[in-house]
């Protein structure tokens, strides 16, 4: 079942999207998950290996646009946007909605990185089911 992880036990199984968007234990994994893959994406376009940082600011931007708002309290400091953004990205990942090499394809495809992280938050959303 997913969300309930043998592989993961650390991995708590969630009720629904707020959840996974306001943990912050799982944005603490998902930060070093999501600045991986960007790294991979931008190593893919230049051809050349590449260490990378996503910015908060672009990841904050990037969950608005996705249309995931609207699951998280009012009043966000962007910090908060992007640690949802991290946890949502890395636990997508855990739970096989979606595979690394489907998030650096997405990333890879944008030269605007807010537009990339939106696109690839947008097929997250569309997949991820709660029971």
């Amino acid at each position: 079942m997913k969300g309930e992880s043998k592989v993961f036990p650390f991995l708590k199984p969630y009720k629904n999207l707020n959840e996974v968007l306001t943990d912050h234990k799982l944005a603490s994994l998902g930060d070093v998950y999501v600045n991986f893959v960007y790294a991979l994406a931008l190593s893919n376009k230049r051809r050349v290996p590449s260490g990378a940082k996503v910015k908060g600011s672009i990841l904050a931007e990037a969950i608005k646009r996705a249309d995931l708002r609207e699951f998280l309290p009012s009043r966000m400091e962007r910090h908060l946007l992007a640690d949802a953004a991290e946890a949502l990205i890395v636990y997508a990942w855990l739970n096989n909605f979606v595979t690394l090499g489907e998030s650096v394809s997405i990333l890879e495809k944008f030269d605007d990185p807010v537009e990339g992280f939106s696109h690839l938050l947008r097929e997250i959303k569309s997949k991820i089911r709660f029971s």
